[in-house]
């Protein structure tokens, strides 16, 4: 395998590498202390995640990894995982501590659930894996790509020389990252930007293979990025739509011929949510263990107490933005998969007692047909403490009630709103009671 251009020292273990402000919009706040505040240490406290659940699997014998040819044991960690192969999307940009075995005929494969995402390198040395930690937030782990008779994860500390930055708030955390074409000089330095749901599709995508229809509107996709002649002869340029990557680059080992362009907007989706909810978590549990350490009597008592609760509270309208999706950039028509990932995501549920679910894939202009995350499902958000809990909640249902009006709010029509609510009093465990009628 040749060996790929560096785009810098620190590139990031699974996901993308910071590099230039987002163009998904201003950046939020971020987390500002340290990473091992006392009131979750990060480096040392206890953890508790899908990746540790099967660690003790293994070491009890419930479970085992089988190692299979050049694929090793990415087909059953897949199954260990309930990690669908439709997930897969593949990225070429050499954005990973193995970028000696990427390129654009070997790129990495990402896999991802709701709170587990997994990166795999044909010939690589380790199978990447990050997980979203109940409370500590997201942790990094890698699995050697050798036979075992013991095989387990590790955990990898060196991965948040990329994935813990002011472009993942602050906290440990996964982004996508779409990487600009670079010309053919060897002096030149690669950059990219970070994408979500917010970004236009003409951004995102550099660095990636995407297949599926694009409904015609130029992305960043399906183009080396190493030694262009002209990089912005690229951009702009409507791209032809690729059903399957058949016969573009050997594909022995992988499992699907597939990078879907909806497991693709999923995937950015869930990155930057999965750094919100941390974010409010890591602010509410250091303003609850302030608390703990005062004296009764002097609680309430400092200017900063109110400071501290006003950093959840604007923690908490940042999430709500986003799991409502009131900034989304709107999608063009004719977007479409075509791995079977919308399928498949749209049917795990849960659904309301009239069959409806936050999962249910549009592409009708949005996303999703209900604009309210799935992700408020994960034990992640769950965990919240009470403080962020609250908070949330009580932003949400300022929104959705139609209390608050002003734009992008007005964007949330008032059937969705009212979908929403009654979806999520069906299927959402803890829903404070005072999610009642929405009527305006």
């Amino acid at each position: 395998m040749r060996k790929t251009t560096s785009i810098g020292a620190a590139a990031a273990i699974l996901l993308g590498v910071v590099a230039v402000a987002s163009v998904s919009g201003e950046r939020g706040g971020a987390y500002r202390e340290s990473r091992d505040h006392p009131a979750f240490l990060y480096t040392n406290g206890a953890v508790d995640n899908a990746v540790e659940d099967l660690n003790r699997r293994l070491e009890e014998g419930s479970a085992a990894l089988a190692f299979e040819g050049r694929s090793g044991y990415l087909r059953s960690l897949l199954d260990a995982l309930d990690m669908p192969v439709e997930s897969q999307v593949l990225v070429f940009s050499p954005t990973s501590f193995q970028e000696d075995w990427i390129d654009f005929d070997n790129p990495r494969a990402v896999f991802f659930r709701d709170d587990v995402a997994l990166g795999w390198v044909r010939g690589a040395d380790v199978i990447e894996i990050s997980a979203q930690d109940r409370r500590q937030g997201t942790i990094f782990y890698s699995l050697e790509q050798t036979p075992s008779a013991a095989p387990r994860f590790r955990r990898r500390e060196t991965c948040l020389a990329c994935h813990l930055s002011w472009d993942t708030l602050g906290v440990p955390g996964p982004q996508v990252l779409s990487m600009f074409p670079m010309p053919d000089d060897p002096n030149a330095y690669a950059s990219g930007h970070p994408t979500d749901h917010r970004s236009r599709l003409e951004d995102r995508w550099g660095g990636w293979y995407v297949t599926g229809s694009h409904g015609g509107v130029a992305h960043m996709g399906n183009v080396e990025v190493e030694a262009v002649e002209d990089p912005h002869a690229t951009f702009g340029v409507v791209p032809p739509v690729i059903d399957s990557l058949d016969g573009r680059f050997d594909l022995e080992g992988f499992p699907t011929p597939y990078s879907d362009i909806v497991a693709l907007m999923v995937l950015e989706h869930q990155a930057h949510l999965t750094n919100l909810i941390t974010r409010i978590g890591w602010e509410a549990r250091r303003v609850e263990h302030r608390a703990e350490m005062v004296a009764p009597a002097d609680r309430g008592r400092s200017t900063d107490d109110g400071r501290f609760l006003e950093i959840v509270d604007e923690a908490a309208v940042e999430l709500v933005d986003y799991l409502l999706f009131v900034d989304e950039a709107p999608l063009p028509p004719g977007v479409a998969g075509g791995s079977g990932f919308s399928e498949l995501f749209s049917a795990r549920g849960p659904r309301d007692g009239r069959g409806r679910s936050l999962r249910e894939i549009s592409l009708d202009g949005r996303l999703f047909r209900y604009p309210c995350s799935y992700m408020i499902y994960t034990e992640a958000f769950d965990a919240l403490p009470e403080t962020a809990l609250d908070a949330v909640y009580q932003r949400m249902w300022a929104v959705l009630s139609g209390e608050v009006t002003e734009s992008p709010y007005d964007r949330l029509a008032l059937a969705d709103r009212q979908a929403i609510v009654e979806i999520l009093r069906d299927t959402k465990p803890g829903l404070p009671d005072y999610f009642g009628t929405v009527t305006r």
